[in-house]
Parts: C-alpha cells; structure tokens; sequence
C-alpha cells in the first residue's frame, strides 16, 4: 500500500507532528510505502494564482479553470504543483493530518487544495464523484481539536463533527472520487496528559493497520440522481 500523507503543522514537536511520525514508523513497519508533504517544512505557498503554471492561455485576463485545463493539455503546471499531483497520482491512500482551525482546514492546507487539485487534470468532463479521477483509492482526514468530543455532537455548542467535515469529506475528497473513510480524531489534545495521549496513539495504529478493510463512508452514486442533481424518490 502506497501512503501519502499532506502534514499540516507548523511545530514539529506538536501532537500533529507526532501522528504523522507515528504513522510513518507504523506503516513502514508493516511494510508499506509512505510519502510526506510536511507543507510548513517545504514553505508551501498556499496562494493560488498565475503561479500555479508555467503557461498561459489568456495573459489579458486570469480565470484559473481555464488555465487548469490549458495546463492539463500541454504539461503547463508550476513544478511544486506537479510535484503534489504525482504524489497523489502514486498513493492508494491520502492521510490529511492537521489541527482544525475555525471549524476547517488551516489555510496552508486549504491552499494546497485550491492549487493541487486541479480542473482538467484533477476533475471536470464528467469526472467527479463515483467517477472521480481518484475512483478506488481511499482518502483519511486525521485531526486534532480544541475542544473535547462532547461539544462535537448533534447537542453540543459546536455542532455535529460529520457535518463540519462534511464540506471536505463530502466537497473536495469525494468530489475527486475518493472513498472517504471515517476520519481519525484527537479530541482536546492540548489539555491530554501523556497517558491520554498514548491512548490516542495506540488507536491510531489500530486505525492505520486496517485502513484496507475499513468501510468508507456511504454517499449516494450519481446514478442515484435525476438530471436536477436531486436524488430521486425511492
């Protein structure tokens, strides 16, 4: 199994820092491949503009989906972006590891989304979804948060975990034909004490080992839509 984990933390010495070692050692231990885009460490520029190519396909006026496709036609990608795509191109499985910041993703991982996953090459012309370009490779967020798992619930003052994730889950990974797996969470870390904190790490070894045969969240197949994109009545 080939991993690519995108790390998004800026202290090395924090519990992020320490998932993504963690993860490393145990994968290869099994005997997998794993990759690390450690985005703070590379300096990722997380800005998404006519940077992002080495080609332009209207130097008057800059619409980035144009020059997504024109790109994708003829190899016209910024090298830190190609870099990124032939990550994922390689991997079976992408790990997301990061702290959630303002109920999403921290902006340098948001950025690596908005200039990575790219129209042309990434989706459109019909790829998307259950059709999606990355169609039977499997994606995994692994995160930390503030606040303890209780906040997180249908009752609790944050909300229901799911539906903050949703818009990543649902939005960006499945959008591109992922198989979405339940997500990986270290509740409240700053507050955990060491023992907690092994804790947390013992299970995310657990989760990591059965990454193979865990099941993906369910989404309704495109087949399940009308030509309103509404799901059909049963």
């Amino acid at each position: 199994m080939k991993v690519f984990i995108v790390h998004a933390h800026a202290e090395p010495q924090s519990f992020n820092g320490t998932l993504t070692r963690h993860a490393q050692q145990v994968l290869e231990a099994a005997g997998h491949e794993v990759i690390i885009s450690d985005l703070y460490a590379m300096n990722f520029d997380p800005v998404s503009d006519r940077r992002n190519f080495t080609t332009q396909k209207n130097p008057d006026y800059f619409k980035q989906q144009i020059e997504e496709m024109y790109a994708t036609e003829v190899n016209g990608f910024a090298a830190d972006i190609q870099a990124e795509m032939e990550k994922l191109e390689w991997c079976d499985v992408l790990i997301m590891q990061f702290p959630l910041w303002w109920f999403s993703l921290p902006a340098i991982l948001k950025g690596w989304v908005d200039r990575t996953l790219a129209m042309g090459k990434v989706y459109g012309g019909g790829k998307w979804y259950d059709n999606g370009v990355f169609q039977g490779k499997k994606a995994m967020l692994s995160l930390t948060t503030g606040g303890p798992e209780n906040m997180y619930t249908a009752i609790g003052i944050n909300g229901n975990i799911n539906e903050i994730l949703f818009p990543i889950h649902h939005g960006i990974l499945r959008f591109v034909g992922f198989d979405v797996l339940p997500p990986f969470i270290a509740w409240a870390v700053a507050h955990a004490d060491e023992e907690k904190r092994q804790v947390y790490l013992n299970a995310y070894q657990d989760r990591l080992l059965k990454i193979e045969e865990t099941e993906p969240i369910f989404y309704p197949p495109l087949s399940d839509y009308d030509d309103r994109f509404q799901l059909k009545s049963k």
